[in-house]
């Protein structure tokens, strides 16, 4: 793929896939024109319900309410509730990662899990499930259903699907967690719809359960309406992908110990000149860590219909492209114009960083998403040592498969109380 994506450098190649559709990829400089077609032209709506095979799994692609919500309410917020979601991440990895004298070998990919998932739902659907096993199971387990249920689809022959996918025990088995969740997550839905009807705006819960249903009347379509399944698209948008960006992070500091000393610095620096608080202010003033994560994810991009390792490894975009170099981007918005500075930052999409999409399809929860990455690593950072296990001597390979590169969940790092 490396070298076809080199040989049609500047232009277009068709890839062979199991999806019906012709996979067509595409040079980044042609992203600005792609940008301006409409969806009845070029629909990532349609791309994903033939990718995800929605007609049988049932999950829902337009959910109107879902973005509005995320770029109205919820990035604006942010500066508002750090402080909160800071000490909702203290708690939770107090609980999931307690600290010990002893080097103790840890899967730091199953604890992130937990960790967003609680994290995440504390935002979402608010305190009185987040911490519950009953939303953390749904909340993780939710999108490995639908996978797992999308690729029983995908085996079968085309013409049986409408026949016999039914019985298949994978899509059962999504078709249940989504009748599980309903149960328990609906009551505590209705419960509060009732409580805050009459409710002023100061005295009603400020999260996102609350934003969706003072927003319901705006959004009639059936998808926004069903919460229960806003809520489980919310997790499955966020929770896995934010813990394999976490994973990757972890096991490039545990492999390049150098790091840990400046970032633990930075850390300690904004904290001190925020009162000890995880302010936005201070997230935003943690430019080292911000690089460190945008240089984490330039080496481990996403899948896309644009060759995002290819664009990444470009030396005419990137220096010595195969070199880990942690503070790449920090040192472009130090030494670069002060007019490009915004375009190295994590959160940030242009046709030379892809991690979060681009253009109007540009992933809405990523500034939520970039600050709780940020929370957990200097939380684990202030309170804890860490390196590769026993045995290790280098980072751990990522699993490719397709057009897909995850840090390996079953690996582990050891950590201990920080000396």
């Amino acid at each position: 793929m490396m070298a076809t994506t080199k040989r049609f450098k500047n232009g277009i190649f068709q890839i062979t896939t199991s999806r019906n559709a012709t996979i067509i990829v595409l040079d980044p400089k042609f992203l600005p024109e792609l940008n301006k077609l409409p969806s009845s032209v070029l629909s990532m709506e349609k791309a994903v319900d033939e990718s995800m095979e929605t007609k049988y799994t049932r999950i829902e692609t337009h959910v109107p309410i879902s973005p509005g919500i995320i770029t109205g309410k919820l990035t604006p917020a942010l500066s508002r509730l750090s402080g909160r979601i800071s000490q909702e991440v203290e708690e939770v990895l107090s609980l999931e990662l307690p600290p010990s004298q002893n080097w103790t070998e840890i899967n730091i990919h199953h604890k992130l899990l937990r960790t967003v998932a609680m994290v995440s739902g504390f935002v979402f659907i608010g305190p009185e499930l987040s911490r519950t096993e009953q939303y953390l199971d749904a909340a993780i387990n939710y999108t490995m259903d639908v996978m797992h249920a999308q690729r029983a689809v995908q085996q079968m022959k085309p013409w049986l699907r409408p026949f016999l996918s039914g019985r298949l025990p994978q899509l059962k088995k999504l078709y249940q967690r989504i009748a599980e969740a309903d149960d328990f997550m609906g009551p505590v839905i209705n419960l509060r719809k009732e409580v805050t009807a009459n409710v002023s705006e100061n005295d009603k819960p400020d999260d996102m359960l609350q934003w969706l249903i003072d927003a319901l009347p705006k959004y009639p379509d059936a998808n926004s309406q069903n919460l229960t399944k806003v809520q489980l698209g919310l997790s499955f948008a966020a929770i896995h992908t934010t813990t394999l960006a976490a994973t990757n992070a972890f096991y490039n500091l545990a492999a390049m110990q150098e790091y840990i000393p400046i970032l633990r610095e930075e850390a300690a620096q904004a904290l001190a000149e925020n009162d000890g608080v995880l302010t936005a202010r201070a997230l935003q003033s943690m430019k080292k860590m911000d690089s460190f994560l945008k240089e984490t994810m330039r080496m481990a991009p996403a899948s896309m219909e644009i060759p995002a390792v290819s664009v990444n490894s470009d030396p005419s975009i990137f220096p010595d492209p195969l070199k880990f170099d942690g503070l790449r981007f920090y040192n472009l918005r130090q030494d670069g114009p002060k007019e490009s500075a915004a375009m190295h930052q994590f959160v940030s999409v242009n046709p030379s960083s892809l991690t979060f999409g681009y253009g109007r399809h540009a992933c809405p929860g990523r500034f939520f998403a970039a600050s709780e990455i940020k929370m957990i690593l200097t939380h684990v950072l202030m309170s804890h040592d860490m390196k590769l296990a026993e045995g290790a001597t280098e980072r751990y390979p990522n699993i490719e498969f397709g057009s897909m590169s995850i840090p390996d969940p079953s690996k582990k790092l050891l950590f201990r109380a920080k000396q």
